[in-house]
């Protein structure tokens, strides 16, 4: 396969500042694309890059013209024409031409651009040769190559190596070979976007009669414009007689007078390539921090213990408001569990204890700055997964299959590490809160409930001990009918079994209050991780895309 495949785009020429500005613009989306482009693509795609730089750093003001065609197409015979001199040799036996011979015109030195041609056989044209056009062919470096066609594969590889640095295309073909397959779908077909810089002659006119002459002419004419070269030049030329080698001679003195002829060359490279490579990135990506995440979320939280922790808390409040409002007598009974929290390794006191008690793996949990929440199950593992696959699989939709595996990739990165950083983000989170007034309100009224009720029955129990002793007990006040310290008594125990009945629902009020308020919190929290361990990650694969569409499209506009 010919290396100069490349398809294209019809340019016509950049200024060196916009030729430049192009191949930065090629250059900087292969550095940020390069991975999810097409490996081959991104090959030439960089050997373009790599050319751009060293034509333009080289002589600007020489022309590369090629002939360039098949066997027996009479190549070199008429690039001797051309300089006034017999310099390629020519036989009959073929191939004759092996290496690529170069005529320079002018008195700049061409040295350095041929040596990086890598074209060793080098002939100076004479003074005199300039006066037979109109303007100068000063700055022309006329080359010819071997067959492309050769049976010798060495010949074949280097015209084709030779063609990917060549400013101007001349192909050459002649009566017998110019509808050759070879010539038009591996050359001519496949460098067509390069118009500007391309010529076809019909070489050895002489062998046909005038008529047929133009109608060969017209059918190369029209396999051109086949090919993707709408306005075709073909000139028909003989060595012999000499016809057409005036007007050939003059378009390529066009060519060199505007010194533009290998900025068209290059610029057309550039474009080419960057529209190949356009193909492999979508038109859009979406904003993966715009994306619906709650499913994700959500699973994110389950996985993090957050309903764990919530039930602590509700408990945990329950269990503080109980032991301030509960009945005086009774409250004690609630501290006889163990503290939600602490259980959690949640309560702020790394799991320290008052006793020296066997380390179990709690404890070795906490030496390692965990928390004792459970591990997630194998169904909230599977739940985390496909919320994660379904936010990927949104995040790259319509992206090429490349990119979107980036995408898929991105997400999976953290997922080793994703256990602990939402472990630690729960216990990042501060889950204190500052304590109901109403708390101490009802404690104080407890305690009120409590004493009054102990009184009463301390009053009661005088009167009875001094009935005991038959010591005549002093007059008990009244209310109504009923004793003081009875009242006392029965109020006392009373209002506080009921208020602590008023406390354990209002409690249980404050415990969803409370619960929603840390949940929030933790949702905060959990919704960072998958910011920093999922969105984040996605976010630059498709920032990457982006940067990368908009440089090709800078490179191929």
């Amino acid at each position: 396969m010919s290396p100069i495949r490349s398809g294209g785009a019809k340019v016509g020429g950049f200024s060196s500042e916009e030729l430049g500005l192009r191949t930065a613009a090629l250059e900087s989306a292969l550095g940020t694309g390069g991975d999810e482009l097409d490996y081959a693509h991104v090959g030439r795609a960089r050997a373009v890059v790599d050319k751009v730089r060293e034509r333009t750093s080289l002589s600007g003001d020489h022309t590369v013209v090629a002939l360039a065609g098949a066997t027996g197409s009479g190549k070199s015979s008429l690039f001797n024409t051309l300089v006034g001199a017999d310099v390629a040799r020519i036989g009959a036996r073929r191939p004759t031409t092996s290496k690529p011979t170069a005529a320079v015109w002018g008195t700049g030195d061409a040295g350095e651009l041929l040596d990086w041609l890598k074209v060793d056989a080098r002939h100076v044209v004479p003074d005199g040769q300039h006066d037979r056009v109109v303007g100068s062919l000063d700055g022309l470096v006329l080359l010819d190559l071997p067959d492309f066609d050769s049976r010798e594969a060495s010949h074949r590889l280097e015209a084709e190596r030779i063609l990917e640095l060549v400013d101007v295309f001349v192909w050459v073909t002649d009566p017998q070979k110019y509808a050759d397959a070879r010539l038009h779908d591996d050359f001519v077909q496949l460098l067509a976007q390069h118009e500007s810089v391309t010529l076809a002659v019909l070489n050895q006119a002489d062998r046909l009669p005038p008529d047929a002459v133009d109608a060969c002419v017209a059918d190369l004419r029209s396999l051109l414009s086949r090919d993707g070269i709408a306005d075709a030049t073909v000139l028909p030329t003989s060595v012999r007689t000499g016809a057409g080698i005036a007007e050939l001679r003059q378009r390529i003195a066009n060519s060199v007078a505007g010194r533009t002829a290998s900025r068209q060359r290059l610029s057309a490279d550039v474009v080419t390539i960057a529209r190949i490579l356009r193909k492999d990135v979508a038109d859009d990506e979406v904003r993966a921090d715009r994306l619906p995440r709650r499913d994700l979320d959500a699973a994110l939280a389950r996985a993090a213990g957050v309903p764990i922790v919530l039930d602590a808390v509700g408990r945990q409040y329950r269990r503080d408001a109980l032991a301030h409002s509960g009945w005086i007598f009774t409250r004690w009974i609630g501290r006889r569990g163990a503290d939600p929290m602490r259980r959690l390794r949640l309560d702020g006191s790394g799991g320290r204890q008052s006793k020296p008690v066997e380390r179990g793996e709690a404890d070795v949990r906490t030496s390692l700055g965990r928390s004792s929440i459970p591990a997630p199950s194998d169904a909230t593992r599977s739940a985390v997964e496909v919320a994660t696959r379904a936010f990927v699989q949104s995040a790259s939709q319509g992206l090429p299959v490349r990119w979107g595996r980036a995408v898929d990739d991105a997400a999976e990165a953290g997922d080793e590490t994703l256990a602990d950083a939402l472990d630690q983000a729960v216990l990042g989170t501060s889950l204190a809160a500052r304590r109901p007034g109403w708390w101490f309100a009802a404690n104080a009224l407890q305690w009120l409930f409590g004493v009054v009720a102990v009184l009463g029955a301390l009053w009661l129990l005088l009167l009875y001990v001094l009935s005991l002793l038959a010591i005549p007990p002093p007059e008990t006040p009244l209310v109504g009918v009923v004793p003081v310290p009875t009242l006392m008594l029965i109020a006392g125990v009373l209002l506080g079994v009921l208020f602590a009945l008023l406390a354990r629902w209002l409690a249980l009020i404050g415990a969803r209050r409370r619960s929603s308020r840390i949940e929030g919190r933790l949702r905060k929290a959990i919704a960072a991780v998958t910011d920093e361990r999922i969105v984040a990650p996605i976010s630059a694969v498709l920032a990457r895309h982006r940067t990368t569409r908009e440089q090709l499209d800078r490179a191929g506009r």
